[in-house]
């Protein structure tokens, strides 16, 4: 199997729910309906053999609607071949949880929250995973004022020769 009969698969089984496909130097993109994406990760997952979400990752497009591109990337270890499932969201749109499909999920959902301010519906528990509690705000946002950042200095009364 490859990349390419993946998402061919893909497009047979889910028709019109699947927006477009992007091959890139042997890998794939499948852009699906944001609402759909638990049913097309279980047909990857059961079906294709794709075992592995490797990561998560979110683009911000401040100027485009939809505003945010969320990727998936998946492995599958029985065939040795990546795919990449995209869906799209604006502001404000949550993202149903795939913690169900891979229960690895969990932190790169929580991750994209915290830096892109991404909901993801269904998540058990989307609290900040890489700043500290009581951060205002999702600095990867292109929309994020850089002036909201106040970082402590530890031990700015002691003075280094």
């Amino acid at each position: 199997m490859t990349p390419g009969e993946s998402a061919e698969a893909i497009q047979a089984d889910f028709g019109t729910v699947v927006r477009q496909v992007v091959p890139f130097r042997d890998e794939v993109t499948v852009l699906v309906d944001r609402e759909r994406i638990v049913d097309v990760c279980l047909f990857c997952r059961d079906s294709l053999h794709y075992n592995f979400l490797s990561d998560i990752s979110c683009t911000d497009w401040l100027d485009r609607a939809p505003r945010f591109d969320i990727v998936y990337h998946l492995t599958s270890l029985d065939h040795l071949i990546r795919l990449r499932l995209k869906v799209q969201a604006d502001d404000g749109e949550a993202v149903p949880t795939v913690i169900p499909v891979w229960g690895g999920a969990n932190w790169p959902e929580r991750e994209v929250w915290d830096l892109f301010g991404v909901e993801f519906a269904g998540h058990p528990s989307l609290t900040r995973l890489l700043l500290p509690e009581g951060w205002i705000g999702h600095p990867l946002r292109k929309d994020y004022a850089q002036t909201q950042i106040s970082l402590p200095r530890p031990r700015a009364d002691k003075t280094f020769d």
